[in-house]
């Protein structure tokens, strides 16, 4: 494992969560295009999931009109909707690498150079096992926080920021990047916890702009876990795509 820090003539945030999201701000001002045409491959492929799991949507709602009280007794029993939250979440999850593109695409640019579309499928590319094995047990951990109503998700946040930026910019294994992660988010909790909710408050403030608005800021957060990497860990240099 390999840390790339460059500290001469780079733009690193302050340990603050008002210059990370100022920071973010200025990396996801450059790369947006990508971070939309990501979001748009994600729900293109979402849609082709329903025809070919067989699931039927009209069922869903004719169920939920005709027995909204058995509604969610019933649900598991119209055809297709196994298959179709099957696949949903085998893709989700294999969509995960593309977050790490983000986080590269906004390191490229920080960096000031060429950027590609090819550049989000980077995950893909490099260490792509853990980053898989990382989405799995963090999405896990976040379903379980976020279910004890809600609130204690936030609070789990912080020591879960880093670990996407880890995985890329130190080609680190998922119980490095899980450990590392946690380790400077305990250090730097209060910082990192207000970094966290703005950033989370930024990526869904979209979906108040008639819904579709989330397309253009919905990847914010990912660039808020480059900014913070940047300051806590200093800013990547430029990395030579390997595979593993």
């Amino acid at each position: 494992m390999e840390t790339f820090q460059d500290f001469g003539e780079t733009q690193v945030p302050e340990r603050s969560a008002g210059s990370i999201i100022t920071h973010a701000f200025e990396m996801y001002k450059g790369i947006f295009l990508y971070a939309i045409g990501a979001i748009l491959l994600m729900i293109a492929i979402s849609v082709i999931i329903q025809p070919v799991s067989g699931f039927d949507s009209d069922a869903v709602m004719e169920e939920m009109r005709s027995s909204p009280e058995s509604f969610g007794e019933n649900i598991w029993g119209i055809p297709g909707i196994k298959t179709y939250y099957g696949l949903s979440g085998l893709i989700s999850i294999l969509l995960m690498p593309l977050y790490v593109g983000i986080i590269y695409l906004a390191n490229r640019y920080n960096l000031k150079q060429k950027l590609s579309f090819s550049d989000l499928f980077i995950g893909y590319r490099q260490n792509f096992l853990n980053i898989i094995l990382y989405a799995v047990i963090s999405s896990i951990i976040m379903t379980i926080a976020f279910a004890m109503c809600v609130l204690p998700g936030f609070f789990v946040l912080p020591f879960l920021l880093l670990g996407y930026p880890i995985l890329l910019f130190e080609n680190a294994s998922f119980s490095e990047a899980l450990s590392k992660a946690f380790e400077i988010g305990k250090k730097n909790y209060g910082t990192l916890l207000g970094a966290s909710f703005l950033g989370i408050l930024i990526s869904i403030c979209g979906i108040f702009l008639c819904g579709i608005g989330i397309i253009f800021t919905a990847c914010f957060y990912l660039v808020v876990m480059y900014s913070a990497y940047c300051a806590y860990c200093g800013r990547p240099r430029a990395i030579e795509e390997n595979m593993g």
